[in-house]
C-alpha cells in the first residue's frame, strides 16, 4: 500500500513538473527522474543530477551559480581555462571537453555524466550521441533569451527556485542601479578579425537596458532584424563613438588587434576617448558569461564607472 502512495506522489510530482516547463519537483528521492520538456522534446533527467557536463559558456555560469561544479565543459573557442570571476577553487578540476562548436564526445563519455546541458543552436547534429552518453537537455538558442535559458537550465539541474531567487535579485537590483542614465553608452568588442558593437538584443546590451542605461543610435541597430550586434571596420571607427565606451576583446588575438587599432589616430579622436569615457572591461563576464553571475558583475561596472 505505501509503495501503491509512493509511485502515485512520484508520477504527480513529474506531471507537475512537466507542467511547469521542466521544473523538477523538491524532495525528490535519491535516483528519481523526472520527464523535463526543452528544445529537443521531453527527457527523463535525474530529479537531482550530481555529475554535469556543460557545452556552452552560460551553462558554466549557471551551473557555478546555483553552488553546482560540472564535472565537464566545453570553452569558447579563443578562450583557455575557465571563468576566474567566480574565483580558482570553484572551477578547479573542471576538464575540458572539447569546444562549444566541437564537443568531444568520447571526452565527455568518460566522464560519466548524469546529466548533459547544451544548445540546439550550437550542438543540435550531436544530440543523438549525446543522449546515449546520458540524458541531455537543450536550450534553444543562445545569447538573447539568456534569462530563460537560465531558469530552464537551473530547473534541469533540481535549481529551479534557487534560480529564479537569483534572477528576481538580479533584476530588483538592475531596476534601481544608481548610474548617470543620461549617457548613451557604446558597447565595442574587438574579433581576431573584426570589430562588433553590440545590441540591445545582446547579452551585454540587455543587462545595460535593465539597468536603463542609454545606448547610442547606431547602436540601437533599428535597421537590423538581428540586434545582437554589427560588424565595424577599421576605418569606420568613428561610428562606436559615444558619451562612455566600454571595450572588451575576445581572446589573445583580438587583445592584440584592440592594441594596434586603438593605437591609431582614428580612434583616438573619438570624442569618448578625448574626454578619458573609455574603459577596458573583461570579455569573460561582459560577453562570454552569458548568466546570472556575470550579468550582476557588469553592474558592479556600470555602477564603478557611470556613477
Amino acid at each position: 500500500m505505501k509503495g501503491m502512495v509512493l509511485k502515485k506522489v512520484l508520477i504527480g510530482l513529474a506531471l507537475l513538473a512537466l507542467a511547469a516547463c521542466g521544473s523538477p519537483a523538491k524532495n525528490e528521492p535519491a535516483g528519481s527522474t523526472v520527464e523535463f520538456k526543452h528544445a529537443m522534446g521531453t527527457t527523463a533527467i535525474p530529479a537531482a543530477p550530481k555529475r554535469v557536463v556543460v557545452l556552452d559558456t552560460d551553462k558554466v555560469d549557471t551551473a557555478l551559480s546555483l553552488g553546482i561544479k560540472p564535472v565537464g565543459a566545453a570553452r569558447a573557442g579563443e578562450l583557455t581555462g575557465w571563468p576566474t570571476y567566480f574565483g580558482a577553487d570553484a572551477t578547479k578540476d573542471i576538464k575540458e571537453v572539447g569546444t562549444v562548436q566541437e564537443p568531444n564526445l568520447e571526452a565527455i563519455a568518460a566522464l560519466k555524466p548524469d546529466l548533459i546541458l547544451g544548445s540546439k543552436i550550437r550542438q543540435e547534429k550531436f544530440y543523438a550521441e549525446l543522449n546515449k552518453i546520458a540524458p541531455t537537455v537543450y536550450t534553444e538558442n543562445i545569447g538573447k533569451p539568456w534569462k530563460e535559458n537560465f531558469l530552464l537550465d537551473g530547473a534541469a539541474l533540481g535549481k529551479g527556485e534557487q534560480a529564479k531567487s537569483l534572477l528576481d535579485a538580479y533584476q530588483k537590483r538592475a531596476s534601481g542601479l544608481k548610474v548617470n542614465k543620461s549617457l548613451k553608452v557604446s558597447l565595442v568588442r574587438f574579433m581576431p578579425d573584426h570589430i562588433r558593437v553590440y545590441g540591445p538584443e545582446s547579452f551585454s546590451g540587455i543587462v545595460l537596458g535593465d539597468a536603463g542605461v542609454q545606448r547610442t543610435q547606431f547602436q540601437k541597430l533599428e535597421s537590423q532584424q538581428d540586434k545582437r550586434f554589427a560588424k565595424v571596420s577599421p576605418e569606420r571607427i568613428s561610428d562606436v563613438d559615444g558619451d562612455f565606451i566600454f571595450v572588451a576583446a575576445y581572446g589573445e588575438k583580438a587583445a592584440a588587434e584592440q592594441t594596434r587599432i586603438t593605437a591609431g589616430p582614428l580612434w583616438t579622436s573619438l570624442s569618448a576617448v578625448k574626454a578619458g569615457k573609455v574603459q577596458i572591461v573583461p570579455d569573460e563576464t561582459w560577453m562570454t558569461g552569458i548568466g546570472v553571475t556575470a550579468a550582476n558583475k557588469i553592474l558592479d561596472d556600470l555602477e564603478k564607472y557611470l556613477a
